[in-house]
């Protein structure tokens, strides 16, 4: 089975555990270089909702492939947040399936979004939540073409910043003094920038009923492949790396990824090929 398929299988596992109502809908926010007019989108939403029994849509922000590269993260959140105030289906809460950088969007909905409906359950497929140390390949043709361009320029300027969707979760451990000035979305999302930390963000991702979180072994666009449980690299260095509990977002709760811990609402889980295997 293929990570796109055993994505579904997780994604449909881990919403029957959480015993979703069908009165419940959720929406997917799909990954980089994807959108919700491909075939493969589509699919992923329609059979999700089949297994689930609950109604589900793919959430499109901007044109999809394009925008995805190459709008900013805060923009793209912003998108996002005024197209779930305005679905009469969501006004009562739902339930988010974030994939690949998909999954910061998500997080933007839940920590960002003023007068938004309720999140209640969140599933991440392959997130990059503690950010990536190098950026993601694009392939060939014209979009990656622009994209390797930008990606070859000062990473943390504030050009790239706000043509470069990556750049706004590419994390240098041995620059972080320039990540955490000129970064435009992970720190915030992270309240990782001292003195500037949001209460309000930290107690809305802690409201959230369940957070689930899934890890690829084979990962090779997340790098280190451990941001998917907010694991990452120590600041000054690119080793050892530090497990989710060992790091500072994690001990002093900067977004309340403990108090959900503690709660028993969150859920690590690696992905093992064709097996699941429960890490928490």
């Amino acid at each position: 089975m293929g990570n796109k398929r055993f994505a579904l299988a997780v994604a449909v596992v881990f919403l029957a555990l959480v015993q979703v109502s069908v009165s419940v809908p959720f929406i997917v926010l799909h990954g980089i270089a994807a959108a919700c007019s491909e075939g493969k989108e589509a699919n992923f939403t329609q059979l999700l909702s089949n297994f689930s029994g609950s109604p589900g849509f793919c959430l499109e922000v901007g044109n999809g492939e394009d925008d995805s590269w190459f709008m900013p993260l805060a923009k793209q959140a912003e998108i996002a947040c005024e197209k779930v105030k305005q679905m009469k289906e969501l006004r009562q809460g739902y339930n988010i399936v974030g994939r690949s950088q998909g999954n910061l969007v998500a997080r933007g909905l839940i920590e960002f979004c003023d007068g938004g409906p309720p999140v209640y359950n969140y599933v991440s497929l392959a997130g990059p939540h503690a950010g990536i140390s190098s950026l993601p390949k694009c392939g060939s043709g014209l979009l990656c073409k622009k994209a390797d361009e930008l990606s070859k320029s000062d990473i943390y300027s504030e050009f790239v910043q706000d043509h470069l969707a990556p750049s706004g979760y590419l994390k240098i451990p041995t620059e972080m003094k320039k990540y955490l000035e000129n970064s435009k979305y992970l720190p915030k999302l992270n309240n990782e920038i001292p003195n500037q930390r949001n209460s309000t963000y930290k107690e809305r991702f802690a409201s959230l009923h369940n957070l689930f979180l899934i890890m690829f072994r084979d990962d090779e666009v997340i790098v280190p492949q451990e941001s998917s449980w907010f694991g990452f690299y120590p600041d000054g260095d690119f080793g050892p790396l530090l497990a989710v509990q060992q790091t500072k977002l994690y001990t002093e709760d900067w977004i309340g990824l403990k108090t959900l811990d503690d709660a028993r609402k969150l859920r690590l889980s690696l992905s093992l090929s064709r097996s699941l295997q429960r890490k928490q």
